[in-house]
């Protein structure tokens, strides 16, 4: 970080998997983990619960069906005071003295709520099943208590599968990579021909 100097590098990278250039109408179902626990999750917690879910779903949906995003990120930077526990460690140590760490690790911190990992797919019950289990397995990889839910959104929209098809009809949206834009019939009026 832009302070804190000598920060190791985030173990994640990468935050979407999958098909992720797929347009916002080839992937309406969506499946959320939601923290249910107000924690710091490591990067590391991060990398391997996505490694998981993404194993998971290319068995299951193959590699074109699906993407999955991360969505917590590791901004907060995590200290350790080392200890020495060789030989002959007790002249250097200074026990708790000067007892402000070096900086170890980063880790996200999230809310209860707060979104984890979201799975958009096709709309059919086995890719929905599979969304589910990979987000399941991907669980285990952190500490705490999480939940799975199927949300009624259209992919990673912000309208439900109703609102959205009925906004689309009207041509009131236009695509925007994976989600949409709305079209709220403001501005100029040469824009909207």
């Amino acid at each position: 970080s832009r302070f804190c100097r000598g920060v190791p590098d985030s173990k994640i990278r990468i935050y979407d998997v999958g098909f992720k250039k797929a347009p916002v109408d080839y992937f309406p179902a969506v499946v959320h983990m939601v923290s249910d626990e107000r924690e710091q999750l490591s990067s590391e917690a991060l990398e391997a619960a996505r490694i998981a879910a993404n194993k998971t779903l290319t068995k299951y949906c193959g590699r074109e069906g699906f993407h999955l995003r991360v969505r917590a990120h590791p901004f907060h930077v995590l200290r350790i005071n080392k200890m020495l526990s060789c030989a002959g460690a007790d002249r250097l140590q200074t026990g708790m003295r000067h007892a402000y760490g070096k900086p170890q690790g980063v880790v996200a911190r999230v809310h209860i709520g707060q979104i984890l990992m979201s799975v958009r797919t096709k709309d059919n019950k086995a890719s929905i099943d599979a969304a589910v289990e990979a987000l399941r397995r991907a669980k285990f990889k952190f500490p705490g208590r999480q939940k799975i839910l199927h949300s009624t959104k259209w992919g990673f929209t912000k309208w439900t599968k109703e609102k959205y098809t009925a906004l689309r009809a009207q041509g009131r949206l236009y695509d925007d990579g994976v989600g949409v834009q709305y079209d709220n019939l403001h501005g100029p009026l040469f824009a909207r021909n």
